[in-house]
Protein backbone atom coordinates (compact mmCIF):
# COMPACT_ATOMS: atom_id res chain seq x y z
CA UNK A 1 0.00 0.00 0.00
CA UNK A 2 0.89 3.37 -0.98
CA UNK A 3 -0.06 6.61 -1.64
CA UNK A 4 1.39 10.25 -2.37
CA UNK A 5 1.14 12.87 0.25
CA UNK A 6 2.43 15.63 -1.63
CA UNK A 7 1.27 18.78 -1.23
CA UNK A 8 1.86 22.35 -3.12
CA UNK A 9 3.67 25.17 -1.39
CA UNK A 10 1.34 26.85 1.66
CA UNK A 11 0.43 23.60 2.33
CA UNK A 12 -2.82 22.67 0.13
CA UNK A 13 -3.77 20.04 -1.47
CA UNK A 14 -3.05 19.83 -5.05
CA UNK A 15 -6.07 19.46 -7.65
CA UNK A 16 -4.30 16.80 -9.71
CA UNK A 17 -6.52 13.43 -10.26
CA UNK A 18 -6.65 10.65 -7.31
CA UNK A 19 -5.88 7.42 -9.55
CA UNK A 20 -6.74 4.34 -7.28
CA UNK A 21 -4.51 1.24 -8.90
CA UNK A 22 -5.33 -1.92 -8.75
CA UNK A 23 -2.92 -4.64 -10.08
CA UNK A 24 -2.00 -7.69 -8.37
CA UNK A 25 1.64 -8.02 -9.39
CA UNK A 26 3.82 -5.93 -7.64
CA UNK A 27 6.23 -4.96 -10.24
CA UNK A 28 3.97 -4.49 -13.11
CA UNK A 29 1.81 -2.21 -10.03
CA UNK A 30 4.97 -0.39 -8.99
CA UNK A 31 5.95 0.76 -12.48
CA UNK A 32 2.64 1.66 -13.68
CA UNK A 33 2.66 3.70 -10.31
CA UNK A 34 5.96 5.48 -11.65
CA UNK A 35 4.27 6.31 -14.92
CA UNK A 36 1.07 7.67 -13.58
CA UNK A 37 3.15 9.87 -11.19
CA UNK A 38 5.19 11.20 -14.01
CA UNK A 39 2.11 11.63 -16.16
CA UNK A 40 1.20 14.26 -13.16
CA UNK A 41 -1.09 11.82 -11.42
CA UNK A 42 -1.93 11.08 -7.56
CA UNK A 43 -1.78 7.48 -7.06
CA UNK A 44 -3.01 5.00 -4.55
CA UNK A 45 -1.79 1.16 -4.82
CA UNK A 46 -3.07 -1.50 -3.87
CA UNK A 47 -2.28 -5.16 -4.51
CA UNK A 48 -6.18 -6.66 -4.26
CA UNK A 49 -9.72 -5.79 -4.70
CA UNK A 50 -10.00 -6.14 -0.62
CA UNK A 51 -7.15 -3.51 -0.01
CA UNK A 52 -8.99 -1.25 -2.64
CA UNK A 53 -11.86 -1.27 -0.67
CA UNK A 54 -9.92 -0.16 2.29
CA UNK A 55 -8.04 2.29 1.07
CA UNK A 56 -11.19 3.46 -0.50
CA UNK A 57 -12.82 4.08 2.36
CA UNK A 58 -10.04 5.40 4.47
CA UNK A 59 -9.07 8.22 1.71
CA UNK A 60 -10.34 11.33 2.46
CA UNK A 61 -9.74 12.72 -0.88
CA UNK A 62 -12.30 12.17 -3.64
CA UNK A 63 -11.34 9.24 -5.61
CA UNK A 64 -11.32 10.53 -9.95
CA UNK A 65 -10.41 7.37 -11.79
CA UNK A 66 -10.33 3.16 -10.81
CA UNK A 67 -7.59 1.51 -12.99
CA UNK A 68 -7.63 -2.08 -12.07
CA UNK A 69 -6.54 -5.12 -13.78
CA UNK A 70 -9.56 -7.68 -14.65
CA UNK A 71 -8.26 -10.75 -13.35
CA UNK A 72 -7.40 -11.03 -9.82
CA UNK A 73 -6.94 -13.29 -7.32
CA UNK A 74 -10.32 -13.32 -4.94
CA UNK A 75 -12.23 -10.39 -5.89
CA UNK A 76 -12.01 -9.31 -9.64
CA UNK A 77 -11.25 -5.56 -11.42
CA UNK A 78 -15.27 -6.26 -12.30
CA UNK A 79 -16.86 -6.74 -9.14
CA UNK A 80 -14.39 -4.15 -7.59
CA UNK A 81 -16.00 -1.30 -9.97
CA UNK A 82 -19.01 -2.45 -8.76
CA UNK A 83 -18.47 -1.79 -5.44
CA UNK A 84 -16.59 1.54 -5.73
CA UNK A 85 -19.56 2.90 -8.57
CA UNK A 86 -22.22 1.65 -6.52
CA UNK A 87 -21.00 4.17 -3.48
CA UNK A 88 -19.34 6.93 -6.11
CA UNK A 89 -21.55 6.88 -9.28
CA UNK A 90 -18.91 9.42 -11.18
CA UNK A 91 -15.93 7.09 -10.54
CA UNK A 92 -13.93 6.41 -13.48
CA UNK A 93 -12.70 3.05 -14.11
CA UNK A 94 -10.53 1.85 -16.51
CA UNK A 95 -9.59 -1.76 -16.96
CA UNK A 96 -6.68 -3.59 -17.86
CA UNK A 97 -5.54 -7.12 -18.48
CA UNK A 98 -2.85 -9.15 -20.22
CA UNK A 99 -5.24 -11.80 -21.09
CA UNK A 100 -8.42 -12.11 -23.89
CA UNK A 101 -10.05 -14.10 -21.30
CA UNK A 102 -10.01 -10.69 -19.31
CA UNK A 103 -11.10 -8.54 -22.01
CA UNK A 104 -13.80 -10.78 -22.85
CA UNK A 105 -15.39 -10.26 -19.41
CA UNK A 106 -15.85 -7.01 -19.24
CA UNK A 107 -16.06 -6.20 -22.58
CA UNK A 108 -20.42 -6.05 -22.13
CA UNK A 109 -19.79 -3.39 -19.37
CA UNK A 110 -18.82 -0.43 -22.01
CA UNK A 111 -16.40 0.05 -19.82
CA UNK A 112 -12.78 1.16 -20.99
CA UNK A 113 -9.90 -1.19 -21.42
CA UNK A 114 -6.27 -1.33 -22.11
CA UNK A 115 -4.55 -4.07 -22.82
CA UNK A 116 -1.35 -5.36 -21.41
CA UNK A 117 1.57 -4.53 -21.85
CA UNK A 118 0.71 -1.11 -22.77
CA UNK A 119 3.21 2.26 -23.48
CA UNK A 120 3.65 5.46 -21.97
CA UNK A 121 1.78 6.97 -24.36
CA UNK A 122 -1.21 4.56 -24.38
CA UNK A 123 -2.20 4.65 -20.95
CA UNK A 124 -1.83 8.51 -21.03
CA UNK A 125 -4.35 8.93 -24.28
CA UNK A 126 -6.53 6.12 -22.55
CA UNK A 127 -6.83 7.83 -19.23
CA UNK A 128 -6.86 11.74 -20.72
CA UNK A 129 -10.12 9.69 -22.98
CA UNK A 130 -11.56 8.15 -19.63
CA UNK A 131 -11.36 11.57 -17.44
CA UNK A 132 -12.68 13.80 -20.35
CA UNK A 133 -14.75 11.99 -22.75
CA UNK A 134 -15.79 14.63 -25.37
Amino acid sequence: MHSDAETLEGGTSPQRPLVLLVEDEAPLRQMTALVLRRLGYRVQEASSGEEALDLAQASRDKIDLLITDVLMPGMSGRELAEVLQSRDAELKVLFLSGRAVGRQSVADTGTAFLQKPFTVDAVSKKIKEVLDPR
